[in-house]
């Protein structure tokens, strides 16, 4: 491979790395303003509290370059997996916001 050819797939890759970042650090913002909200409205905002709230991590993650994409995919996985009608409205709403942030992250980074 020449070397412009090496140069501009170098600054293709660096480009996606930004990409991600720039998607999380937008979704944290808007995570973090949904989680205030409802946070403070209290009573059953609570439950979507707890959704938004489990994001926050992952895309602090992914917005300062570190997100693992074998990790995400498994934590993904196992998310997927753990899901049932046999937990209560706050662990649903947790593990479907992780299911919901890792699958955004992961799509987004392909």
């Amino acid at each position: 491979m020449g070397q412009n050819k090496m140069i501009k797939l170098l600054d293709i890759l660096k480009e996606a790395k930004q990409s991600i970042e720039n998607f999380a650090s937008t979704r944290l913002k808007g995570a973090e303003k949904i989680a205030d909200t409802t946070q403070k409205a209290g009573g059953l905002s609570l439950l979507t509290y707890k959704h938004y709230k489990v994001k926050l991590p992952y895309y602090k993650k992914a917005a300062a370059g570190k997100l693992d994409k074998d990790d995400a995919k498994k934590e993904f996985d196992k998310t997927l997996k753990s899901i049932s009608l046999n937990m209560t409205q706050n662990e649903f709403q947790i593990e479907m916001g992780r299911l919901e942030v890792l699958g955004e992250l992961l799509i987004e980074n392909k």
